[in-house]
């Protein structure tokens, strides 16, 4: 009980309860995912009243969606990091799938989060949103270098390459969680792994650039031809 009031005591002599909820509320969705989350259970975590939670959060999803938020905006900042210090466009866009793939082996239940486990609508929150988006530039800036540097693609072209990219790397992602690939729990191998997978793109991406006519992208953008007339 002294222990309680002084964890109390403290939540609020440091004036940042909502912070303090919020680290609460993530030690608890990495234990047992966001389902096992409740205000009541995080009030006791932080050490403060049962209705503590109401007046920094509306409901439960709000405080899902700002660590879905605070997740992504964590991502922006690795993928951000990856690229400094990187002398090729291809080197950047090896270490943002090595750095996409560490945050997500790292963060398991937040990264699940971050894609709608335990939302009932994601699309409702335009914050999560922003912030999913933002996450993805990184990457988006590096292909755009890329593709545009082997033959001046699309912004239709970069758009497609990034998708590409991002299916990619999240789907390697969930099987590393899901434990679905025979590869060992930790994140070192789960990282040497995303290197070789995203090689695999990188070598996609150069040889679709020496080969417009095999381009998707280079069809979409060439003139359109008619049809010859039958004599």
């Amino acid at each position: 009980m002294a222990r309680n009031k002084l964890r109390r005591e403290r939540s609020y002599h440091h004036g940042d309860l909502p912070s303090a909820l919020i680290a609460a509320a993530r030690r608890m969705l990495e234990k047992a995912g966001p389902e096992a989350i409740s205000f009541r259970a995080i009030a006791r975590e932080a050490g403060v009243s049962q209705t503590a939670p109401y007046n920094h959060f509306t409901s439960k999803e709000h405080l899902l969606a700002t660590l879905a938020t605070i997740g992504f905006r964590e991502l922006e900042a690795s993928q951000a990091a990856a690229t400094k210090g990187a002398g090729t466009v291809n080197v950047q866009i090896e270490g943002l799938g090595r750095a996409y793939v560490r945050f997500a082996c790292g963060h398991p239940q937040l990264y699940r989060l971050m894609f709608g486990v335990g939302m009932s609508n994601w699309r409702a929150r335009p914050e999560v949103a922003k912030a999913k988006k933002a996450s993805f530039r990184p990457l988006q800036e590096a292909l755009a270098a890329s593709l545009t540097t082997t033959r001046g693609n699309s912004a239709a072209a970069v758009e497609a390459a990034t998708v590409a990219a991002w299916a990619l790397a999240h789907g390697l992602s969930m099987l590393l969680i899901d434990g679905a690939l025979d590869v060992p729990h930790n994140v070192d191998d789960a990282e040497m792994l995303a290197a070789r997978v995203v090689a695999w793109l990188v070598a996609g991406l150069e040889a679709g650039a020496k080969s417009p006519a095999a381009s998707p992208a280079a069809k979409e953008d060439a003139p359109l031809r008619r049809p010859r007339k039958r004599k």
